[in-house]
């Protein structure tokens, strides 16, 4: 036939159009509003969409659908305890520069 046998098998692009896709992405932002480029390719290419992580990363910058970052609180201290509690004596201490070894 004259072409590549690769021309034959290869499936044709199907353009995704930006204003649909963003839509999508908003969807998908506003239920997991901490997804990244990476879970939102993976979200998109379940619902059947499949793009490129640059043009995601890039759409995702251009409308402001960067993920919310979530930061927990970490209890540093446990003062709910049974155990003695030793009082603190450098509370009263002031320092004068000195090193006081040597």
């Amino acid at each position: 036939m004259g072409i590549a046998r690769s021309t034959y098998y290869d499936q044709p692009e199907t353009a995704v159009d930006d204003t649909a896709l963003v839509e999508t992405m908003g969807e998908i932002s506003d239920s997991f509003e901490a997804y990244g480029y990476r879970r939102m390719q993976a979200g998109l290419r379940q619902s059947g969409i499949v793009v490129n992580h640059k043009k995601i990363r890039r759409l995702m910058r251009e409308h402001d659908l960067q993920p919310r970052i979530r930061r927990r609180f970490i209890a540093t201290t446990d003062s709910n305890h049974e155990l003695p509690i030793f009082p603190n004596l450098a509370k009263d201490v002031t320092l004068d520069g000195r090193t006081g070894f040597g």
